[in-house]
């Protein structure tokens, strides 16, 4: 049976007569007719009958008319709820972002979610970029933010699509003690007698290159993932120093260290990773779009050094920009 005619048949027996239910539907009274016949054809039964007051069901009308009842409530259901989903009335965002991320640019993206969209429904879980990644790619998370340095290997995101948006400086860390402290014109090659606090994997493949570029290997002391903890290692006298990206320094400042500007240091880049087509789903793109903007106007206190967006990357952000608008429009309607 097609559910179509089963949603006709309920209007027809609820509203007592074809003519009524043909002027609710907005069709011709032949056309309901035709599909009234249709389906007594379908079944092998005749479903009502027909009289000068309108239409009776008969009992095997009757009968069906309750199934047709439920489907038509269930198919209005789901028309609502995709309704819905389209005018970010509801959906679902499961992010996972790194710690120093998380800190600074993750509670006003989520601030700005809830009172744009509190029917969306936020989730959040903190971790590093390789487990973020393998949540992604499993279906765990909807989109990740993670951070590359240009040492990272481009191949490791597979089939993920990957969207930088923020570029973020990476800094030397000293005591304020330390012979450079004074110093305004570091370069790595000043730095191939110290002894290092190295952080994850990433940040000391880094730290290794741009060693190796200044002609030495760095004497790794200590390793933490918390920049907390490393600044405290440098800053209360273990004879450490340590590259630390800028946003983790504005997360977690310590006035026990000096910040200074190496100019051969790359930055490091933070963007988004999801599944291929995720960016189309409207909660996705707006929690996206909205993270950009938080991101574009965020400025890193220490230098004043303002974050910007990658120009190879603005026609997919204002794709996103264009999903959350439609939506948005669909919402205010």
């Amino acid at each position: 049976m097609d559910p179509r005619r089963l949603v006709i048949f309920n209007r027809v027996v609820t509203k007592g007569s074809i003519g009524a239910a043909a002027r609710e539907l907005g069709w011709t009274q032949p056309a309901v007719s035709q599909h009234i016949a249709a389906l007594e054809k379908d079944t092998g039964m005749q479903l009502v009958v027909r009289g000068s007051g309108g239409v009776t069901p008969t009992e095997a009308g009757a009968r069906l008319a309750v199934h047709a009842a439920a489907i038509t409530q269930n198919l209005e259901a789901a028309e609502t709820e995709m309704n819905d989903l389209a005018a970010l009335k509801k959906g679902l965002v499961r992010c996972a972002a790194f710690p120093s991320a998380a800190a600074m640019l993750l509670p006003p993206t989520l601030a700005r979610m809830d009172k744009d969209y509190p029917g969306i429904e936020l989730g959040f879980t903190e971790c590093e970029p390789p487990e973020a990644l393998e949540g992604v790619r499993g279906n765990n998370f909807d989109v990740a933010m993670i951070f590359r340095y240009a040492q990272t290997p481009a191949d490791e995101n597979d089939s993920l699509e990957w969207t930088p948006i923020l570029a973020d400086p990476v800094r030397l860390i000293l005591p304020r003690d330390h012979p450079l402290a004074s110093r305004d014109d570091i370069s790595m090659r000043d730095l191939k007698n110290e002894a290092w606090v190295a952080g994850c994997d990433r940040c000391s493949a880094n730290l290794r290159h741009h060693a190796q570029v200044a002609g030495f290997t760095p004497n790794i002391r200590y390793c933490t993932d918390d920049s907390t903890v490393a600044q405290r290692l440098v800053g209360h006298g273990t004879g450490v120093i340590a590259l630390l990206p800028e946003i983790a320094l504005e997360a977690y400042p310590n006035d026990t260290v000096v910040i200074k500007e190496v100019t051969e240091l790359d930055n490091r880049v933070i963007g988004i990773v999801n599944r291929p087509g995720a960016l189309k789903i409207p909660a996705i793109a707006a929690f996206v779009n909205t993270l950009r903007h938080n991101a574009n106007a965020h400025g890193c206190t220490l230098t004043h050094a303002h974050v910007h967006l990658d120009t190879g990357d603005l026609s997919e952000l204002e794709a996103l920009a264009d999903i959350e608008a439609s939506a948005r429009e669909g919402a205010e309607q």
